[in-house]
């Protein structure tokens, strides 16, 4: 059974493997230039940061989400647990707390634009870069009223 946590310190190098894991199976669109880049960023922030976490029955987490302001600056899922509806855990606690939730995906990212789009999030925008400028397009969304 899926539980809902915050992050511990403890949860750090956790949060980074699966952060590696899931940007490894969805985000071959990623220079090896920009992945490595980004993963020195990750490695800097996300073990310390406000993160709620999905984990398993042994308190292992399986996907974490980072919100701020109502914005949902990060969903990832282990790749090995992909498809077992922890995403749509994370999103209904996210829009519990947050009924007016946006994000931005990487239109490279298929399989994310098409989840959240199933999950009811409408398109409200486009841009040619990332949010570090990189030339990754990202397509902005948004649910609720």
């Amino acid at each position: 059974m899926i539980k809902l946590r915050p992050s511990r310190p403890e949860d750090g190098q956790r949060v980074v493997e699966i952060w590696r894991a899931a940007v490894d199976a969805t985000h071959d669109f990623l220079s090896a230039e920009d992945k490595a880049a980004i993963d020195v960023e990750v490695r800097g922030f996300l073990p310390s940061a406000p993160l709620m976490l999905a984990v398993d029955d042994r308190d292992r987490p399986l996907g974490f989400m980072l919100i701020d302001n109502g914005h949902m600056q990060a969903l990832f899922i282990d790749p090995e647990h992909r498809g077992a509806g922890i995403g749509a855990i994370l999103i209904d606690y996210a829009l519990a707390v947050h009924p007016v939730l946006t994000t931005d995906v990487n239109e490279q990212n298929q399989q994310a634009v098409g989840f959240y789009e199933h999950m009811g999030f409408e398109r409200t925008g486009w841009s040619a870069t990332d949010g570090q400028g990189r030339p990754y397009p990202l397509i902005h969304l948004r649910f609720g009223v």
